[in-house]
């Protein structure tokens, strides 16, 4: 009983973080927090699989891209550690894209509708690296402008967010992701080359 009690307390204080870092990371767009899962099947990031494993639960269908979705370590992995259905797109409630020369356009997922627009897909982006390319972002949370770096985005990166920011207050939220780091890229904010 006392192992397992420890267990349910450690299990909530990691989650509790982070959920903190989560939200830190969206009040802050552009800027890096961590989030861990040591346990994390590869090839899932560390941090896509804390973000799942804090978010996720039989309500929230999860789109895996498909290199993900082959992988029988991660859909298992999914499914067992968060309950939830790995499905098609249109129905997720977040998404997991991993391989930069399949990336899909973001109206694949669900943008939410007029009345209910937080009903749209959180998008999780495996990069390789915080490093490479820079781009500058504005909007709300942001006090002038804040940069970053990310490597292995497909080309044409800005004009995909530019398209889903047309649609705010509906559209997608997009977190990069990056082993045990991410940063948020919420359907507010305005992306450009730095």
């Amino acid at each position: 009983m006392t192992v397992q009690t420890e267990h349910s307390r450690d299990m909530a204080f990691i989650s509790q973080a982070r959920f903190r870092a989560l939200m830190n990371a969206f009040a802050r767009p552009g800027t890096i927090v961590t989030v861990t899962c040591p346990n994390a099947p590869r090839p899932l990031a560390e941090a896509t699989a804390g973000v799942l494993e804090c978010l996720c639960d039989f309500e929230t269908p999860v789109w895996l891209a498909p290199s993900l979705e082959t992988s029988s370590a991660v859909v298992e992995w999914v499914r067992f550690r968060t309950g939830s259905p790995v499905g098609p797109a249109a129905e997720a409630s977040f998404a997991v894209v991993s391989d930069k020369d399949h990336f899909p356009d973001l109206d694949i997922f669900t943008s939410g509708s007029a009345d209910y627009p937080d009903r749209s897909t959180t998008v999780l982006i495996q990069i390789e690296d915080f490093d490479g390319k820079p781009y500058a972002i504005s909007g709300p949370g942001i006090q002038q402008n804040r940069s970053f770096s990310a490597a292995s985005l497909p080309p044409d990166f800005i004009a995909r967010m530019t398209r889903n920011r047309w649609l705010y207050p509906r559209g997608v939220d997009v977190l990069l992701v990056s082993g045990d780091r991410l940063l948020a890229l919420p359907r507010s904010v305005h992306i450009q080359e730095a």
